[in-house]
């Protein structure tokens, strides 16, 4: 290739193409593995569902995000070992969609939190309504409450809306909340009963009994005190696709320009000459993936 480099001249053909192989295939194998998990869980959670909802399902949602890193990362892997442009232009697009979105979304539930609240509350009262019927939701809303210390989703009220904590409900549940709403300690028995009748308190006076305050605010108030470990999260998932991004975009620059100046994307790109072209005949037989020279 000519001396010539539009971006970034270090970065040699060879090194941008493995680095571009192998970023897709580790993700192409981890979304192939969140899709065998997504699915499996899903044809559990059909056995034993009585609920047609798929509310706050972890399999559909493992599913859904299995399915899109399964294709985009094949696409990757795909355009990288052919080194064709279209699915390069498309992985690269794709990507780019993918952060653009994430970094909108997280910005737009920073700035209109007071309405991302009220509705993740709506779609948990709704949850709330089948509790005893969707296991998945249930071992999610247990889980919350006991990890951080709260209940329902505003606040402990938010029970009435299920039929069997429902004070006009038959039945010892009638007016009370989940035990996992009830302070307890770890050396305690649990009492599944703790939270009897506290629906006809107020908040005052269940402080002693139940966590009073809602599960939204709580994880949100969470979020606020580990922002470092919620950082480094939101940096381990964001930075890999920026990455991705620009070593797709260099890889490309890459490809054109041998393009433009051999009239075929595979000429001059491993050294030149006879010897080069011996050495990627080699290539060809070993890995049918690599094109062919003429």
């Amino acid at each position: 290739m000519s001396s010539e480099v539009r971006y970034c001249d270090r970065c040699s053909y060879l090194f941008l193409k493995f680095c571009l192989i192998v970023y897709a295939t580790i993700f192409w194998l981890i979304g192939g593995f969140i899709l065998a998990i997504g699915i499996y869980a899903e044809v559990e959670r059909q056995q034993y569902k009585t609920l047609e909802g798929v509310f706050l399902a972890p399999a559909i949602i493992l599913i859904v995000l299995g399915v899109i890193m399964f294709i985009v990362s094949f696409i990757g892997v795909l355009a990288s070992l052919r080194d064709n442009l279209c699915l390069l232009k498309v992985f690269l697009y794709m990507l780019a969609v993918c952060l653009i979105l994430e970094l909108a979304s997280g910005i737009l539930a920073l700035i209109f939190r007071r309405q991302t609240e009220d509705l993740l509350n709506k779609n948990i009262r709704k949850g709330m309504v089948n509790y005893y019927d969707d296991l998945d939701f249930k071992n999610i809303m247990d889980f919350v409450q006991k990890t951080f210390k709260c209940c329902g989703g505003t606040d402990f009220s938010d029970w009435k809306v299920n039929m069997y904590h429902n004070c006009s409900a038959p039945g010892p549940l009638a007016c009370a909340v989940p035990y996992t709403c009830c302070l307890s300690k770890p050396s305690e028995v649990v009492n599944t009963m703790c939270g009897y009748e506290a629906l006809k308190k107020e908040r005052l006076e269940n402080i002693d009994v139940i966590y009073t305050r809602g599960c939204t605010n709580a994880v949100f108030i969470w979020f606020m005190d580990n922002y470092k470990i919620m950082a480094g999260l939101l940096l381990g998932i964001l930075v890999p696709q920026f990455f991705g991004v620009i070593f797709t975009w260099l890889y490309i620059t890459r490809v054109e320009d041998a393009i433009e100046e051999y009239g075929h994307y595979m000429d001059g790109l491993l050294d030149g000459g006879p010897q080069g072209t011996k050495q990627q005949s080699k290539w060809a037989k070993c890995c049918k993936c690599m094109p062919l020279i003429d």
